[in-house]
Formats: C-alpha cells, sequence, structure tokens
C-alpha cells in the first residue's frame, strides 16, 4: 500500500518529479562517465606495463634502486635453471605464459658518418618472447605495442627510439616523417665527418684490423656503434643495423632507449664470459593470480638457488607511475561522488519539501483517521527512495549509450608525458562494481535526504494541518 501510494504521490506532479529524476540521472551518468574513463585509463597503463614487462620479474634485491648506476653488477648468473625451474613447477605452469630473461645495460651509441654520439640505455630481450607478451590483451584493450621489428631479424639489428634517431640524424635513413632536423650550418647536421678508427672498428665488427682506407661491406640499413663497459671495466664495441625506431611512449624513453637482441646485448657486455641476465620477466595468464603467483615464485627461487638476493617484484612496484595515476583518478572520482551525492541531497530535500508543503491538509486527514507518525515518515521516504531507483537506472542507461557513442567515434588522446595518442573509450560495460556502488550510492543519498522533509511532516499538528489553506 505504501508503495502504490508514493508511485501515486510522485506521479500528481509529474513535471517536479520528471525534473528531480533527470537531475538524480545526469548525476549517475557523470559519475559512471568519469568512472568509466578512469576504469579504460587504468586497464590501458596495465597492459601496456604488462606487454613490455610482464605481470612479475625477478632480479637481484638491489637492481630496482641501484641497477640504473651499473646494471651490469646485478646480472643473474644461471638464469637459465630459474627459469626451468620456474616453467616446470606443477602449481605455476598452468597460470603461467612467458618467462624470458633481459638484459639491460648502460652504453654510448655513435653515428660516425654524422659525427654525433650520445649515452643510451640498452635492453636486450629474446624477440620471440616479446612478440608473445604483446598479444596478451586481457582487458580488450585496443592494440597500443606495433608488432616486434626484431622478430625473424639478424643478430645485429637492433630498433631505437624516435629521440635516439633524431640525435643521431638517422630519420631520413630511416624514413621517419616529422623528424626534426637540426638547422643549416650545424656542424654536426651533414655526412661525411671523421670515420670510426680502423682499430675500433675491428673491434666493433670482431674481424682482424682492416688496413686504413680499406672500403666498408655496403649495408642497407644505417649503422651505429654502440660502447659498453663489461663488468671488469673494460670497454667493448658492436657494430650494429638500426631495423627500425619505434616509439617508446615518453620522450624520456625515447631519449636514450637501443633494444637489442638478447645475444647481441650478451655478448657486448659480458663478451666471452659466462652471460647473464639483469631481469627474468613472467608473464601470467590473469593479472588476478599475481599474489598468489608471487609467492610461489619466491618459494621456487628458494629451492632453486638458495641464499641467493633474488626478489619478486610486480609490474606495479617496477612502475610507480602507474599506482600514483590510479590513485590521483580515484581521488577525483571520490570527489566528483561527493560532489554529485550533495547536489542530489538538495534536489530531492527540496523536492520532498515542496511535497510536504502541498500536501498538508492531506497530511492532517489521513492523521486524523489513524495513520501514525511512522507511516507519515515511511511515506515520504519511500517517494525518495523510488526517486532513486529510477533517476540512478536511468543514469545507468544513459552512461551506456554515451559510452557506446563515443567507442564508436574512434577518437584519441595524449596523456601527460606521453608521447603515443590513445584510443579514447570509456568502459562502463562490464564494470559491474562501479555501476553497482553508484546506483546504491545515488539511492542511499535520494532515501536520506528524503528523511528530514518526512520527519517534519509527521510532527504536522493534526488540528494546524487540517485547516492550512
Amino acid at each position: 500500500m505504501t508503495l502504490s501510494l508514493a508511485t501515486r504521490n510522485l506521479l500528481r506532479n509529474r513535471r517536479r518529479s520528471l525534473a528531480t529524476l533527470l537531475a538524480l540521472a545526469i548525476g549517475a551518468t557523470s559519475v559512471l562517465l568519469f568512472g568509466g574513463y578512469s576504469a579504460d585509463i587504468k586497464y590501458s597503463l596495465l597492459t601496456g606495463y604488462v606487454q613490455g614487462g610482464g605481470h612479475l620479474q625477478v632480479q637481484h634485491k638491489d637492481f630496482f634502486l641501484f641497477g640504473n648506476g651499473n646494471p651490469t653488477a646485478y646480472g643473474i648468473a644461471g638464469y637459465t635453471r630459474l627459469m626451468e625451474a620456474i616453467g616446470n613447477d606443477p602449481e605455476l605452469k598452468p597460470e603461467v605464459r612467458v618467462i624470458s630473461p633481459t638484459l639491460q645495460f648502460g652504453g654510448l651509441a655513435g653515428n660516425y658518418e654524422a659525427s654525433v654520439s650520445r649515452t643510451v640505455m640498452g635492453v636486450g630481450y629474446v624477440a620471440s618472447d616479446v612478440a608473445k607478451m604483446r598479444e596478451w590483451n586481457e582487458f580488450g584493450i585496443p592494440p597500443l605495442s606495433p608488432p616486434f621489428a626484431l622478430v625473424a631479424a639478424p643478430e645485429d639489428a637492433v630498433i631505437v627510439g624516435l629521440g635516439v634517431a633524431r640525435v643521431l640524424l638517422l630519420c631520413d635513413r630511416l624514413g621517419l616523417k616529422n623528424c626534426p632536423k637540426p638547422a643549416v650550418g650545424d656542424k654536426r647536421a651533414g655526412a661525411g665527418g671523421p670515420a670510426l678508427p680502423a682499430d675500433i672498428m675491428a673491434l666493433a665488427e670482431g674481424d682482424p684490423q682492416r688496413p686504413a682506407g680499406a672500403p666498408a661491406a655496403a649495408v642497407e640499413r644505417p649503422q651505429i656503434e654502440l660502447l659498453a663497459t663489461q663488468p671488469r671495466g673494460s670497454p667493448n664495441v658492436a657494430a650494429v643495423k638500426v631495423l627500425a625506431a619505434e616509439d617508446q611512449g615518453f620522450k624520456e624513453l625515447d631519449e636514450v632507449t637501443v633494444i637489442l637482441q638478447l645475444s647481441q646485448a650478451q655478448k657486448l657486455v659480458y663478451g666471452r664470459g659466462e652471460p647473464r641476465a639483469t631481469s627474468i620477466m613472467i608473464q601470467l595468464e590473469h593479472t588476478d593470480s599475481i599474489p598468489d603467483a608471487a609467492k610461489r615464485v619466491r618459494a621456487v627461487l628458494d629451492q632453486a638457488m638458495p641464499g641467493h638476493p633474488l626478489a619478486v617484484l610486480d609490474f606495479r612496484q617496477l612502475n610507480p607511475f602507474y599506482g600514483e595515476t590510479i590513485n590521483l583518478f580515484n581521488t577525483i572520482f571520490g570527489f566528483i561522488f561527493v560532489l554529485i551525492g550533495g547536489i542530489v541531497l538538495f534536489t530531492v530535500s527540496n523536492t520532498m519539501m515542496a511535497a510536504v508543503m502541498e500536501r498538508t491538509t492531506e497530511i492532517g486527514t489521513v492523521r486524523a483517521v489513524g495513520l501514525r507518525q511512522s507511516g507519515i515518515r515511511k511515506l515520504f521516504v519511500t517517494e525518495g527512495f523510488l526517486l532513486g531507483c529510477v533517476g540512478a537506472t536511468l543514469g545507468v542507461v544513459l552512461a551506456l549509450v554515451l559510452a557506446a557513442i563515443v567507442k564508436s567515434l574512434h577518437l584519441t588522446w595524449l596523456p601527460p608525458g606521453s608521447s603515443t595518442p590513445l584510443p579514447l573509450t570509456i568502459r562502463v560495460a562490464g564494470e559491474y562494481g562501479m555501476i553497482v556502488g553508484t546506483m546504491l550510492g545515488l539511492i542511499v543519498i535520494a532515501t536520506v535526504s528524503a528523511w528530514l522533509p518526512a520527519w517534519r511532516a509527521a510532527r504536522l499538528s493534526i488540528v494546524d494541518a487540517l485547516r492550512h489553506a
């Protein structure tokens, strides 16, 4: 009976009820659209980090904090034995998708034909493993990473960041568009500078020293020389061919990144010594498995290499920017929800207060025939509850429709600090926790906001209410 009366009372003043419902719906839509935008950013960042470095990485315990100063000092000896132990573990085997070593080192890259050089950060990968890692897409994000160009490439092929290609004056030879060039008259701008000394060239190519003036073999791809320091301090040089320039997402990485085949990187850094890896990347089938998988990997490490100072870090620890970004958007989402909640509170409260004033005589009549104060409170609170339910439901429908429209437009946006535009989508469908939480929150706010007018209506004097004009 109360529900029926509340529905009929709301329909008596359709214009006011419709205005209140629209306010609730717009509020719910706004919250859900921003929440869907935040969710898409979260999944895009997560997918990018997992495709590039896996869910977990096994490293020397000090590599994350001090490895940038001397990466090769924290190389893992016997890393193949660790990979076999992890891959063959019966608990990890069903969940582990890719296990791959990587070697990070610092060095110097030079294009001696143009007389330019710069410091770089080299990273050695197993190309086939990286290609498989880039296929991981648990959350259905539009493709973020291009196909890995080093797959089936020669051992001496490398990929450089766009910034490295620009500084080393390789843009023309790589066919890069929108690549700035130095001003005319810059001494570095033209080719024909002093060639790499013959003894260093021989060291780079691993051949006996070539006589001065002897013609070099023709190459199709531009060649650069990489200089790295071996663990004992001796330098080593390798001549490599630039296969492609690839956007690394952030300008800081673009300016220093050189990606090599793992075998080439190990040969450059360790020479004829035992090859090592600075990290072992582990990509899982499902992100939710990270806690259990990390715990099991630690147990396997203790069994396979007891006493070794190794640590297991997940992608959140390796990429603090991810956690900082998610916390920022969660804070903004909470602020928006509180703001919308305040608007809903006052809107429903004003609607209910106006209804109490219009129906003062009716309240006195029903109180005179025996309806208790609790019945009056229940009636008005039920009206607020109905407004909340219908308005929140309408808001969810509008959010789903608008999210689908935005997705169909194929828009892009440029994240702060990034040089790669990302597809702009709003992930509302499928985010059931966010949808239910938003609906329940607004329904509770609408119900609570009707309580004060209901309390005042219940406390009206029967005599004063009956003679109210």
